[in-house]
């Protein structure tokens, strides 16, 4: 099965889904290993690989690690269009439609074409929306955009609406890495109402309760990132709210 099937599935029985996204540039390529030792321990449903940078260039190593110590699916979270790698088994293809930069939109997406088709990986149509977090996030910096504000779940709203039109196949809000405030209930209560399509929501999450919060809202799969770089443990403070 697929990974989208596996989320739609996923969705449709109502079970809550966990993604732990992974930044290579955060770990050095010795840790990976451990790193993805440790991660298996936990009911995971997805491992998001991925960077705004990626500097080092460490996703080759990173994959491999997590390929050969678990057996959780691997989706990159492309930050660029040299962020794809056949060792993953899906890519989110993400269309940043909080935005109006064309590059974003559709012009980065032509050029890595090429790359998609030689790795040979599933790729997720994704409508990528950018949420304000209460700061400047590295996201928002490198592609030079706007995100939607907080206290405007009806823009949100119509914008997802909007990707999803356009056929995407998924909504991901995201507050962006290390975000001060996550997306807010009544945000996500609102698309979720609006769309049909999996809702996933990431940014800022940094608490079960928070967690347990987004579910309840209506997302369909969260995702958790930089606050385990500070506190591990907490993961399975989140997975108990699964």
């Amino acid at each position: 099965m697929d990974i989208y099937s596996q989320i739609i599935q996923k969705s449709q029985a109502g079970q809550k889904q966990l993604a732990v996204l992974i930044d290579p540039d955060k770990h050095g390529a010795d840790d990976f290993v451990g790193l993805a030792k440790r991660m298996a321990e936990y009911p995971v449903d997805y491992f998001f690989i991925g960077g705004s940078l990626l500097s080092k260039d460490l996703l080759d190593k990173c994959l491999q690690a997590f390929k050969d110590e678990t057996d959780v699916p691997l989706v990159i979270f492309p930050g660029s269009v040299m962020q794809v790698n056949s060792k993953a088994d899906a890519l989110l293809f993400l269309s940043l439609i909080s935005g109006r930069n064309a590059d974003l939109l559709i012009g980065k997406h032509v050029e890595s074409v090429p790359y998609i088709l030689d790795a040979g990986i599933e790729t997720i149509s994704t409508a990528y929306m950018l949420i304000d977090g209460g700061r400047m996030t590295t996201a928002q910096y490198i592609s030079n955009t706007l995100p939607i504000p907080y206290d405007k779940p009806d823009i949100a709203a119509l914008t997802a609406k909007a990707g999803e039109m356009i056929g995407m196949k998924t909504v991901y809000l995201d507050a962006g890495s290390g975000a001060k405030n996550s997306v807010s209930p009544e945000m996500i209560r609102l698309v979720k109402k609006t769309v049909a399509v999996p809702l996933i929501v990431g940014g800022g999450i940094r608490t079960s309760q928070a967690a347990a919060e987004k579910f309840e809202a209506g997302a369909d799969l969260i995702v958790i990132g930089t606050v385990l770089e500070e506190n591990e443990s907490l993961l399975k403070e989140i997975v108990g709210v699964l």
